[in-house]
């Protein structure tokens, strides 16, 4: 499957998609091409201008590399089920791909449409991620998928506040 045919099978939930990618170690890289991808239409859609755009791409990696790990961790530490059986790569990966249709985001240019674009892409990436950790945890329970995914968001939005406060003090 191509680079392109795989963000299509992401974009669309297809779980042999993310099977692909879970197994493929090679796919890291092509995750992280999703990711850039997603975060610069992201950026055009919004108007941001290069700055915003490289400040936002930097932001997004981050993000990702951090959700896609506490994912991880919860999903085989805390919560794994029988079958579970995956490494932070597979997250990493699945996790990467289920960003897929923040690509369409770059239609934010479109006047009128920016805030439903926005809207629409950010429900359908975060149904797409719960997709892709069920498939890369070999998890039966779609629920528990949704789980760990609210789960890892939380503790990264309580890192992201830390840091945040953190940061503001020393400056």
């Amino acid at each position: 499957m191509t680079f392109v045919e795989r963000m299509i099978g992401a974009a669309r939930l297809n779980t042999n998609t993310y099977e692909e990618v879970e197994a493929d170690r090679g796919a890291t890289g092509q995750a992280l091409g999703v990711v850039v991808l997603a975060s610069v239409a992201s950026g055009i859609g919004m108007g941001q201008g290069l700055r915003g755009l490289v400040i936002g791409t930097v932001l997004s990696l981050i993000g990702w590399a951090i959700w896609a790990w506490l994912i991880y961790f919860i999903g085989t530490r805390w919560l794994p089920e029988p079958d579970t059986n995956a490494d932070a790569g597979q997250l990493l990966r699945t996790v990467g791909f289920a960003m897929s249709p923040g690509v369409l985001r770059v239609l934010g240019i479109v006047p009128l449409l920016g805030e439903l674009v926005f809207v629409v892409t950010a429900i359908w990436t975060l149904i797409a991620v719960v997709v892709a950790v069920r498939q890369a945890l070999d998890y039966r329970s779609t629920g528990r998928a949704v789980g760990v995914c609210i789960i890892g968001w939380l503790v990264q939005l309580a890192i992201l506040v830390v840091v945040g406060g953190l940061a503001r003090r020393a400056g």
